[in-house]
């Protein structure tokens, strides 16, 4: 199982670039059944809601049972253990402390005489928050309730829905009910899917057409998400999940080993890596990861992952494991080295960075309180992790005064004439001919 390869090479070269090339799948086909379910939504609202949820989820599904009441949140939140109850808690509170740190004020600036520039930042209205019911409902992903929701209540969002495709017997996971009232959200529709997202961007009989649109899903989803994209904002086109490990002699490979593997057990598309200049450990991670491997539940979905795409690299030094990383851009990658501070300013790509051998991944996936929505497949070249800019419309404020005007009209008609736009120019002229003593700027050449 992952025989190291050493770095460069002909051979890691091309691993590499089957790995970095992984993206977001769909097939034409795939494509064309998501558009189909859009538009019948679209075109028939909450009937094809309850038809698609009766053949896919809840044959007995009613559209009275479309939103959640108040009753079956007060049975499900009841049934929950209060441990889990406590944990939820304590994550939703460190999640809206880390991201109140990101709000941001609005500004005005006169810096030049007669004119008034800023701009204003505002909430969006409304939010749709997915949240995947897991296998059949039983593997819920309570977290993604609130990395989702709680950024956009800490951005002042008025209404924040969730969508949750419901079980068979027309229930919702009392754990998703119970992370949603963790996270303030007291709007939940029992609708999954792209029809989920459908319903979400345009609006139904029932449930409201938000703003912005986030969350995990599956193929389906996420090609809906990307289709609406502009019709509403979503916050990132997710791929399958991945992780690179740096790390030096000093790491424990049983470590690095559980770290791969917790991104392996994902999915088969997942991608766990490790670059280290340490041959040494790149043999113990080898042998770690065989053993522990055989342990898991989901161990056939973990061995697929590491088959397809799965890389131990053997590098000439530490910086030129990083350089790997960097090009990588990975979504989570760990820092399991002496001194990871030492080594973070050259970090460049990557969507969250865990530094030190006691901060693996799953802190960040639960408790920590940066957003575990991060840019995959290479996007963290250029994309950032869901946060509560997401939710925040920047509008710009412009005031001139009449004098103002008068002294940058030459270079505003000379630039609308160059783009050869003679009503932006007739526009400051007009104005320029209405003031006392006035007349119009001189025409450019």
């Amino acid at each position: 199982m992952l025989a190291p390869v050493v770095y460069p090479s002909p051979a890691a070269e091309a691993l590499v670039r089957r790995i970095a090339a992984r993206s977001l799948g769909g097939s034409q086909k795939d494509h064309a059944a998501v558009t189909r379910i859009l538009e019948r939504v679209r075109r028939r609202g909450d009937a094809a809601l309850v038809d698609y949820t009766r053949r896919f989820d809840a044959p007995g599904f009613e559209l009275g049972d479309l939103r959640v009441s108040a009753r079956e949140k007060a049975k499900a939140c009841a049934s929950v253990e209060r441990g889990v109850v406590r944990t939820l808690r304590r994550a939703a509170a460190q999640i809206e402390q880390f991201h109140r740190r990101q709000l941001r004020a609005g500004f005005v600036a006169a810096d030049r005489a007669g004119t008034v520039l800023g701009q204003i930042v505002r909430p969006v209205e409304r939010v749709g928050v997915y949240a995947p019911g897991g296998r059949g409902g039983r593997t819920p992903l309570v977290s993604s309730v609130l990395m989702g929701a709680i950024p956009a209540r800490v951005a002042g969002v008025a209404r924040i829905v969730m969508a949750t495709p419901p079980r068979a017997d027309g229930s919702v996971s009392p754990h998703l009910i119970a992370a949603a009232q963790a996270a303030g959200v007291e709007e939940i529709y029992k609708v999954g899917s792209a029809w989920a997202i459908a319903a979400l961007a345009f609006g139904t009989e029932s449930v409201p057409q938000v703003d912005v649109v986030v969350g995990p899903g599956n193929l389906y989803v996420s090609l809906a998400k990307k289709i609406v994209a502009g019709t509403v904002g979503i916050d990132i086109i997710a791929g399958p999940s991945e992780i690179l490990v740096v790390a030096d002699d000093s790491a424990p490979p049983e470590f690095v080993a559980a770290d791969m593997l917790s991104q392996a057990e994902h999915d088969p598309l997942a991608s766990a890596l490790l670059a280290t200049p340490s041959a040494e450990l790149a043999a113990a991670v080898r042998t770690a990861l065989a053993r522990r491997v055989r342990k898991l539940a989901r161990a056939a979905i973990a061995r697929e992952s590491l088959r397809r795409y799965g890389a131990i690299l053997v590098t000439r030094d530490l910086p030129a494991a990083i350089d790997v990383a960097n090009r990588i851009a990975p979504e989570h990658l760990e820092l399991l080295v002496r001194d990871p501070f030492a080594h973070l300013a050259a970090v460049r790509n990557a969507g969250a960075v865990f530094l030190g051998a006691f901060t693996p991944e799953a802190v960040g996936d639960y408790m920590a309180g940066p957003n575990h929505v991060l840019p995959t497949a290479g996007t963290a070249r250029f994309a950032s992790a869901l946060s509560v800019d997401h939710f925040l419309k920047r509008t710009s404020i412009l005031h001139y005064s009449a004098a103002a005007l008068r002294r940058e009209a030459d270079d505003i008609l000379r630039l609308a004439e160059v783009e050869g736009l003679g009503a932006h120019a007739e526009s400051v002229r007009i104005r320029l001919a209405a003031q006392p003593g006035g007349g119009s700027a001189a025409k450019t050449a």
